[in-house]
């Protein structure tokens, strides 16, 4: 038997045309794998079901699945936890043995199921009708491994025309996918370390050094009381989650209600509400008055293992900020900075000395006076600024 010619026509060419020159429009890959899989079945091919499995770099997720079947017009996606590989529906999985080093996985789901491979996704294929399956790596550079897998309930399942078609797609499908599978990757990495809207800024080309623009925000400065002594008495791991703990309890309420967390600073955080959303100011004590209720939990959960409670401080001024880029010629902060910054971490420090958890500076308190409740603790001299500063604090 002559080996097949891999020059030779198939019935998927035209759908390889179609991914090297008709998607460069298209900036979402679970959109060109659906319309993919939609062209594969116009070509003649018994495509019944297909799902492309990739690895993303997120700090939540290990990888998305998108999963195609007959009549729908978009993927599904779903997304994949880092513990799924500790679990029986992925053990022994197709993705388990391709991540494993398998160069292809092909089941005949007709014949008796006590032949087949026992895993139980190879059960619900067959419960639904489906005769064949095959799955295939799709690599990316430096040798990353992803995985492809088509389906059919075609009797018979797939023939060689069929097979030789499917696997002509891969190449393509590889470096297409890449291209927007690192796009969204870059995108998400900089989310993740800049924020959403620096990240935006960035990505439209904000990275020379210097440039910025004046914002008029309200700035949160947020700082943990007695690290120092926790870190140099906690083992390290218990430092760790305390401090994942502590930010997730703050930065959630933050990012719910619209704020941006500009840096984490040891144990402490930077955030800004931008004032060109008209309850800016409101939006901030209502996420400060969350992330209280989110220690308090915190503190509970952790007072029922031994652990002292945490307490912090949080210093908010209002006023103008230069946004950009600051550093050196190769090495840039996006963040922000003013006196009004500096004003906010002035106050934060001066919570402890007052006895209060948050404190405002007037300028601020006169935005938000009417709709909350806050305290008059007089004027306060404040380092680095001439005259006393007027305070109010606010307890949610």
């Amino acid at each position: 038997m002559t080996s097949p010619d891999k020059n030779a026509p198939t019935l998927s060419d035209g759908v390889v045309d179609w991914l090297t020159n008709g998607t460069r429009d298209e900036r979402f890959i679970d959109n060109i794998f659906a319309q993919m899989c939609i062209r594969l079945q116009q070509a003649g091919i018994p495509l019944q079901r297909s799902t492309f499995h990739v690895l993303i770099q997120h700090p939540q997720w290990l990888g998305a699945r998108f999963m195609w079947a007959d009549g729908m017009r978009e993927a599904e996606i779903a997304l994949v936890d880092f513990d799924v590989r500790e679990r029986s529906e992925y053990i022994g999985s197709p993705a388990n043995e391709i991540q494993d080093g398998a160069a292809e996985l092909r089941e005949n789901l007709e014949r008796d199921v006590a032949l087949g491979r026992k895993h139980a996704l190879y059960d619900e294929m067959r419960a639904k009708g489906l005769t064949d399956y095959v799955a295939w790596p799709l690599y990316h550079t430096l040798g990353k491994r992803h995985l492809i897998t088509f389906a059919t309930d075609r009797p018979g399942g797939f023939d060689e025309a069929h097979i030789a078609a499917l696997k002509r797609v891969l190449p393509v499908l590889a470096l297409v996918s890449e291209i927007r599978i690192k796009n969204r990757l870059a995108r998400t990495l900089l989310e993740t370390y800049v924020g959403s809207h620096a990240s935006e800024l960035i990505l439209a080309g904000a990275t020379r050094r210097g440039t910025g623009t004046t914002v008029r925000a309200a700035i949160m400065i947020c700082d943990l009381r007695d690290f120092t002594k926790i870190s140099d008495n906690w083992p390290r791991d218990d430092v760790i989650d305390l401090l994942n703990d502590y930010f997730d309890a703050m930065s959630e309420p933050i990012a719910k209600h619209g704020g941006e967390i500009l840096k984490f600073i040891g144990d402490g955080l930077l955030a800004i509400f931008p004032l060109h959303e008209p309850a800016a100011c409101a939006n901030l004590l209502r996420a400060v008055t969350e992330a209280r209720q989110a220690m308090a939990a915190l503190n509970e959960r952790n007072g029922a293992t031994g652990r002292a409670p945490l307490n912090y401080g949080i210093g908010v001024h209002v006023g103008d900020v230069m946004y950009g880029n600051i550093g050196s010629s190769t090495r840039l902060d996006f963040t922000v900075i003013g006196p009004a910054v500096n004003m906010a971490s002035r106050l934060e420090a001066l919570t402890k000395q007052l006895g209060r958890n948050v404190l405002l500076s007037r300028a601020f308190a006169e935005l938000v006076e009417r709709e909350f409740e806050l305290e008059h603790v007089g004027k306060h001299e404040v380092r680095g600024f001439s005259d006393p500063i007027e305070l109010f604090a606010f307890q949610p």
